[in-house]
């Protein structure tokens, strides 16, 4: 990630029925757009996630998460299917998506993953850095 302003918070948030809600602090407002076939099929197109050094998660017996590949996890509301977070085992790190927040105003695009598997039929616009599949899992020491 490239240097920018973290967000002291905490950033409010919660899925589409409010059976879920977050609390989020030192968020860093760069996202970040995923083109694998696992973030289109889970989302119906890219995932866009944001980091936080904590998130506070109210309504957790609400929450399922899974194991989407051996290094991975992801989690939704029960109850309404929101995406709520992806896990990057090897790091620990969570990513949010970014669509959770009440006020999205101070976000901005700063990355693209796994740009070889994005289709043709859309493409996001700005000079940021855009990795290939194999550039992204040797940047966190999975190849």
């Amino acid at each position: 990630m490239s240097e920018s302003k973290t967000i002291a918070g905490p950033l409010t948030g919660q899925c589409l029925c409010g059976a879920v809600k977050v609390a989020a602090k030192n968020v860093n407002p760069e996202y970040h757009a995923c083109h694998c076939g696992m973030c289109r099929r889970w989302n119906g197109g890219p995932s866009m996630a944001i980091s936080a050094q904590e998130a506070v998660f109210e309504g957790e017996d609400n929450i399922t998460a899974y194991d989407s590949s051996e290094w991975a996890q992801r989690a939704f509301c029960k109850h309404c299917g929101t995406n709520l977070y992806y896990h990057l085992k090897p790091t620990g790190e969570k990513y949010l998506w970014s669509g959770l927040f009440d006020d999205q105003s101070q976000f901005k695009m700063a990355g693209e993953i796994y740009i070889d598997h994005k289709p043709a039929g859309y493409a996001f616009v700005g000079d940021h850095p855009r990795l290939t599949e194999d550039e992204f899992l040797k940047s966190i020491g999975m190849k």
